[in-house]
C-alpha cells in the first residue's frame, strides 16, 4: 500500500528520472535531495566546486515548475541583498518593496560560509518559517520554498563557519562527489544524457502539486517502536564520549520527517528501520560536535559521519 495515489507516484517517478538525467551517475544524491524537498527541509551540499551543485538545483526547480534564484555569497553581501529593500518612489511619494532573490521556489545559496554571520542569519526565519520580516511586515515566501546551500570544505580562507543554529536548519548535509568515469567521458565528448532527453516533459511541473505531495508525506505512518528507535539514537549522541554536543529535539524530528519522505519515494505508506538507518548520518552528522575537535580546528565531515555511523551501529534495531 502507498501513501500516494498512482498519479502522484507517477509524478514522483518522473521527477526523479528528470533529475537523475540532469545529474548523471548520482542516484543516491538525487534521492537525498528529493527527501529534503518532500520533507519541507533544506539541503546543505559540502563539496568542491564544479561537481554539479548548480545542475542539481536547476533540475529540481524545473521539476517542481518553480522559480530558481542563485546568490553568490561573499564577505560584503548584506541581508538586504538577500531579502530585499524598500525603495522610495518619487512619483507616488511612497516606499515600495523591491523583493530580493529569496523570493523563489528554489534558492541556491552558493558558498554560504563566505558571507558574514549577519547575512547568514538573514536566512534563519525564511528557512524555519517560510516567511521574511521586512520593515515591520511579515511576507510569506513562495511555496514550496527549498534552499540548497553549498560550501567548500577545502577552502577556509575568508570564510565564516556556520553556527550550530544555522546548521540545525538544514534537514540533510550531503556531498555530490566526482562523476563516474564513463559519465565524465561523455561530458568531455559533449554527449550528455540531459541533451539527449531535451524536450521531454517534466512529470511534476506544478508548485501547488508539490505542496500537496509534501502534505501527504506527513501522513506516512511511523510505528511507536521506530519512533523510540529515533529517540534512542538521539539519546545515544547526547551521552556518547565521542561527542560534546548531541542531537537536539529538532534533529530527532528532522530524522522522522526524512524517514517518512524516503518511505514515499520507495512507494510505502509506512516507515521501516532501513529508512532511519540510511538517513541517520546525512540528517544528524552536521548537528553534533566531536569531542576531539578543538577551538579553531573544526572536525571534518568524514570524522563527524564516522562518529555517527559508529553510534548508530551499536544500537539495537527494532524488529
Amino acid at each position: 500500500m502507498s501513501a500516494l495515489s498512482d498519479a502522484d507516484l507517477t509524478h514522483l517517478r518522473g521527477l526523479r528520472t528528470a533529475v537523475e538525467t540532469a545529474l548523471e551517475g548520482k542516484p543516491e544524491v538525487v534521492e537525498l535531495s528529493l527527501v529534503a524537498l518532500l520533507a519541507r527541509g533544506h539541503l546543505l551540499v559540502e563539496d568542491v566546486p564544479g561537481v554539479g551543485k548548480t545542475t542539481l538545483a536547476r533540475a529540481l526547480s524545473e521539476g517542481v515548475g518553480g522559480a530558481l534564484r542563485r546568490i553568490q555569497f561573499t564577505s560584503d553581501l548584506l541581508p538586504s541583498d538577500v531579502l530585499g529593500v524598500s525603495v522610495y518612489d518619487q512619483r507616488t511619494g511612497e516606499f515600495a518593496l523591491r523583493r530580493g532573490p529569496i523570493f523563489a521556489n528554489v534558492l541556491l545559496a552558493d558558498e554560504i560560509n563566505r558571507a558574514s554571520p549577519r547575512t547568514q542569519s538573514a536566512l534563519l526565519e525564511a528557512m524555519n518559517e517560510g516567511q521574511v520580516s521586512l520593515d515591520g511586515d511579515t511576507i510569506a515566501l513562495p511555496a514550496p520554498f527549498f534552499v540548497i546551500a553549498t560550501q567548500n570544505p577545502q577552502d577556509f580562507s575568508g570564510t565564516y563557519p556556520l553556527p550550530e543554529s544555522q546548521l540545525d536548519r538544514f534537514l540533510l548535509r550531503i556531498h555530490v562527489g566526482y562523476p563516474p568515469a564513463e559519465v565524465e567521458l561523455r561530458l568531455l565528448l559533449g554527449e550528455s544524457a540531459r541533451e539527449a532527453a531535451a524536450g521531454k516533459p517534466v512529470a511534476v511541473a506544478d508548485p501547488a502539486q508539490m505542496v500537496a505531495l509534501q502534505e501527504r508525506v506527513r501522513k506516512v505512518k511511523l510505528d511507536p517502536a521506530l519512533a523510540g528507535y529515533i529517540q534512542n539514537i538521539a539519546q545515544a549522541t547526547r551521552t556518547s564520549s565521542l561527542l560534546t554536543l548531541g542531537v537536539s529535539t529538532r534533529g530527532s524530528l528532522a530524522l522522522a520527517a526524512a524517514a517518512r519522505a524516503r518511505a514515499v519515494l520507495r512507494g510505502r505508506a509506512y516507515v521501516i528501520a532501513d529508512d532511519i538507518q540510511e538517513l541517520a548520518v546525512p540528517v544528524l552528522a552536521h548537528r553534533v560536535r566531536l569531542a576531539s575537535a578543538r577551538d579553531g580546528f573544526a572536525a571534518t565531515r568524514e570524522e563527524e559521519e564516522a562518529a555517527l555511523r559508529d553510534i548508530v551501529a551499536r544500537l539495537p534495531v527494532p524488529l
